[in-house]
């Protein structure tokens, strides 16, 4: 029977920090701006009109094409490389996405825990709710579970305000009660979003964490390239994405990941580097 997944008590999921505000990037800011001044200037100059109208919707181009960058900062806050501090350390994470699958993460467990290395999960809620003993070995092997939304929705992106809280917060308290700690990092699906993120990600005291290299292990079933693509000029302070669900599969079917793990760890060993999880390299 599945086990039904409810808020945790005592979890505040809509606080925002205490003595914070919300700080609009400079973009947004001057997105608001042409909002309001565009159709204040048609009033004032009526054949003007296509000018307000060819800027306004060049900006939504352009906050689009930003929302579709997964790595970029135009639209807030967003994690793509370890503190400095980390770095100095010689750290890099190994995060992984779109799991709890029941198939393929107990494999990757067995493969860090052989190696004595910790990595951040970002589970999708529904997943985990199905798989609620799998997502709690996760976290009792020392892993971080963090946010990866609720139902890892083609659409996230083009989701209003409310839809966003509504898929966050759930997201959160189902991955709260069985990680035993509420998630502090969220990674939208496919990295993908759009300028009203930042402010719902903010109010849950949230933060936006994408990646330095990818190896698109979903798409690719070449374990060498993909393996390729996530250790040429792998360095400290790397963040690293691989995918323990939706894996693509190599030629002998065999989830890819499982085929281009051990090869990361090792690399990551030969160059005196050391894994660790998105919350150690923020904290220390």
């Amino acid at each position: 029977m599945q086990q039904q997944i409810g808020p945790p008590v005592g979890i505040d999921l809509d606080r925002p920090t205490p003595g914070s505000r919300w700080r609009p990037k400079a973009a947004i800011v001057g997105s608001i701006g042409l909002h309001v001044v565009a159709p204040l200037g048609v009033v004032v100059v009526p054949e003007a009109w296509p000018w307000a109208f060819g800027a306004i919707a060049a900006n939504h181009l352009l906050l689009g094409i930003a929302g579709m960058c997964p790595r970029s900062t135009i639209l807030g806050p967003n994690l793509t490389r370890l503190p400095e501090a980390a770095a100095g350390r010689r750290e890099v994470a190994l995060t992984f996405d779109d799991g709890p699958d029941p198939e393929v993460t107990p494999k990757v467990l067995d493969l860090l825990d052989a190696r004595g290395v910790r990595a951040t999960f970002f589970c999708i809620a529904d997943l985990a709710a199905r798989h609620p003993d799998l997502c709690r070995q996760i976290a009792s092997r020392g892993h971080a579970i963090e946010n990866h939304s609720r139902r890892h929705l083609r659409t996230f992106a083009l989701l209003g305000m409310s839809g966003l809280r509504a898929e966050i917060a759930h997201a959160q308290s189902i991955l709260a009660e069985l990680a035993g700690r509420p998630p502090r990092f969220f990674r939208p699906p496919a990295g993908l979003r759009n300028p009203l993120l930042d402010p719902v990600l903010h109010a849950m005291n949230l933060r936006l964490a994408s990646w330095t290299r990818r190896g698109f292990d979903t798409l690719r079933g070449d374990a060498s390239e993909v393996a390729a693509r996530l250790l040429d000029g792998l360095a400290a302070g790397d963040i690293l994405l691989l995918h323990d669900g939706h894996a693509a599969r190599t030629a002998s079917d065999t989830p890819v990941v499982l085929d281009v793990l051990p090869r990361v760890l090792d690399r990551i060993e030969s160059l005196g580097l050391r894994p660790v999880t998105l919350r150690e390299a923020a904290d220390s």
